[in-house]
């Protein structure tokens, strides 16, 4: 059984009993992922949601000719696939892991039993899905106020976290993908952020010199 602790951690499920916390895990499965591993696809019948427990999963959806976008980067604690379980719809978005990474899936038959039994619980779903929109709104506004070099920035830091010492975990490509422009645009946008002196890149590697420069340009 999977280990109950691990759903607790997450924000759907942090407070729900015990009973129905012990139901869930006994019903899910653990999935171990290789980078380029793909949980599902676009337009497939969706079974199940994911809980990351470690690693990184991105949502991508790609157009006629090929090209992706990177419309949100999973990592550990963070929940995906659940839009389905509501509206009945076919995946919106591949799912593909960016490294190895670990997933629990989630059968929807016994959360819609949970959600019938308790319908309260399903506070904490508009919560989830509420926070899913303001993510969205802050995309589409970065999209419209921020320019490729500024979406560049703001992706670095947001990979970066805490840290001034980071490794990209996405390919050129995909990185390109998350800022939502050419690779040859995000290549140039980082080399004008090592011209200036705000940023060490080696390979993959990157440090950042000059935070507060890259914050002001990611605004």
């Amino acid at each position: 059984m999977v280990d109950t602790a691990q759903l607790r951690a997450t924000e759907l499920f942090r407070d729900l009993g015990d009973g129905d916390l012990e139901a869930l895990a006994s019903a899910a499965t653990e999935r171990d992922l290789q980078r380029g591993d793909v949980l599902f696809s676009e337009n497939d019948e969706p079974t199940d949601l994911y809980v990351v427990t470690s690693g990184r999963i991105a949502m991508v959806n790609r157009s006629i000719d090929g090209r992706e976008s990177v419309v949100a980067l999973m990592e550990a604690g963070d929940l995906f696939g659940e839009m389905p379980l509501f509206d009945g719809q076919l995946r919106s978005t591949d799912a593909r892991a960016l490294e190895s990474s670990a997933a629990i899936s989630i059968p929807y038959e016994p959360l819609r039993a949970l959600y019938e039994r308790t319908p309260s619980e399903l506070w904490r779903v508009v919560e989830l899905l509420s926070t899913r929109l303001r993510v969205m709104d802050g995309v589409l506004a970065d999209s419209v106020f921020l320019d490729v070099t500024g979406r560049t920035a703001k992706r670095l830091l947001e990979i970066a976290g805490e840290e001034d010492d980071f490794s990209l975990p996405v390919t050129q490509e995909e990185l390109a993908g998350m800022v939502g422009a050419s690779r040859e645009r995000v290549n140039k946008a980082i080399a004008s952020f090592v011209r200036l002196g705000w940023l060490e890149q080696r390979e993959r590697r990157y440090r950042i010199l000059k935070r507060d420069q890259l914050e002001l340009r990611a605004r």
